[in-house]
Order: structure tokens, then sequence, then C-alpha cells
């Protein structure tokens, strides 16, 4: 009676058991089809360009910024996590025509020649550009620029805009790879000038009054947008939330934030 007894309670522990294993391999099962992983896109940026994309070493080592804010306010509208990677600006073509990352936000102007090997979301920040100098130079104007040696970041807008600078009075065009490179050429006496964008340049000019400035007239639209390998699926939907956010105020906030309201 004894060994009956034993008997029906193992079986019963046993079937406690199993339902209970298989309930929890069911929710586990229920957990993680819920849970859908967001694709992750590569981003390509050249992280010494503030307000847009910087390292403020006082307060760590991520890369922060508008278009970091920007690119993460896209993915998620869009279903993606972004992951940034760094490098010189002119390397950022090259590694999404070679398809070692999705898109770039690093304040990059689409000229027609970007055009032919890249495509381009709409323009999300229109800008222009600011001749820096140190004030002991005393250059206000393109003509004093005559005879001059010129800073530019290599491959940028701003290499384009000395080239036309250069067909109003001669100059000489110098490029680096930094913009805090171009800064410590300008410092050193290397360069009289260099030409940067103007949100760049007010953010050296609060942080260095021995710098000063004059800006260019601007040659025609110009902006920064999102770069994307040819054909890119990934194109249209950015797109698509980059006009939501424009019209919804969102890319306001965001230029407010970074700009303080300047578009």
């Amino acid at each position: 009676m004894k060994k009956l007894s034993l008997l029906i309670i193992s079986l019963f522990v046993v079937g406690i058991l199993a339902a209970c294993g298989t309930s929890t391999k069911e929710s586990n099962d229920a957990s993680s089809g819920s849970e859908e992983e967001k694709k992750v896109l590569k981003m390509g940026t050249s992280a010494d360009y503030p307000p847009f994309e910087y390292i403020d070493t006082a307060k760590g080592s991520d890369i922060i910024g508008f278009d970091i804010d920007l690119a993460n306010a896209l993915a998620e509208k869009t279903g993606y996590e972004i992951e940034v990677q760094d490098m010189d600006f002119n390397s950022l073509i090259p590694a999404l025509q070679a398809k070692q990352i999705d898109i770039v936000l690093a304040g990059m102007t689409p000229t027609p020649e970007r055009k032919e090997n890249v495509d381009f979301s709409d323009i999300y920040y229109s800008k222009d550009q600011t001749v820096i100098t140190l004030k002991d130079n005393d250059l206000k104007s393109v003509e004093e620029l005559k005879d001059k040696t010129i800073g530019v970041q290599l491959g940028s807008i701003q290499e384009e805009a000395a080239v036309e600078l250069s067909k109003q009075v001669t100059i000489k065009i110098e490029n680096r790879n930094k913009i805090s490179d171009i800064i410590q050429e300008l410092k050193t006496g290397r360069f009289d000038a260099a030409i940067i964008e103007t949100a760049v340049a007010d953010g050296y000019f609060e942080t260095d009054k021995n710098l000063t400035g004059f800006k260019l007239e601007a040659a025609g639209d110009a902006g920064s947008a999102v770069a994307f390998q040819k054909d890119s699926p990934v194109t249209k939907k950015f797109n698509d939330a980059l006009i939501e956010m424009k019209e919804n105020g969102e890319l306001d906030e965001l230029i407010a934030k970074w700009f303080g309201g300047e578009k």
C-alpha cells in the first residue's frame, strides 16, 4: 500500500515539473518572439566638427552633437539602431562605396560630384562659411586674403569654397584631415586664415578670444544632408522620417538645442 502511495505521489510531482517546464519554455519562446531585434546601421562621421559631431573630453569619450541626435531620432522612427564610427572626413564616401558603413552624418553637403558616388537625403541644415583668423592678423575681407595661406579640411565643401575664392584673389590652399589640426596650424602661424562652417567657427570664437573672422558670401545653396550607399533601401525610409521631423517641429527642436535656434 505504501509503495502504491509513493508511486502515485511521484507521478504527481513529475507531472507538475513537466507542466512547469513546458510553461517556462512557452513563456521564453513568446518573450523572444515579441522582442524583434532592431537592425544595426553603421554610421560614419568625423568627430572633429562641433556642434555637429565631437567628443567633449570633459564629459566622457562618447561622440555627441547635432548629427548624432538626428541620426538616433531617424533610426528610432525607422526601426534601426545606430553604431557610430569615427573616421577622417575624406574617407567617408569611399567607406560608403565599399559598403563598410551604411550611412553618413557629418555635416556633409550633397555636391554634384558626391551625388555621382552616393545618394543623399533632403537638406536637414542650411549653412554658410566663415573665414577664421587670429585677431592679430587683422584680416576682414576677401581682398585682404591676397597672397595668404588658407587652411581647409580635406575633402570638404570648404575646400571647394577655397578653390572658388582663389578665382577672386590669389591664395595658397592647404588642407588637413581635422578641423583641430587646422586651428593649430592657424595658431602657430603656418596658416594665415582658414575656412570653416559658420556654426563650427562660432564655437571656436566662444572658447578662444584670440580668434575672429568674417562670413563668406554664399555661393548658391549649401547645407547638410544624410549620405547613403547608392540605391540603398534605407534612403527613402530615412528621408520620409526626416520630412516628418521637419513638419512636426522635432528638427527645429534639435536645431534650437545645438545652434540656439539658428537655421
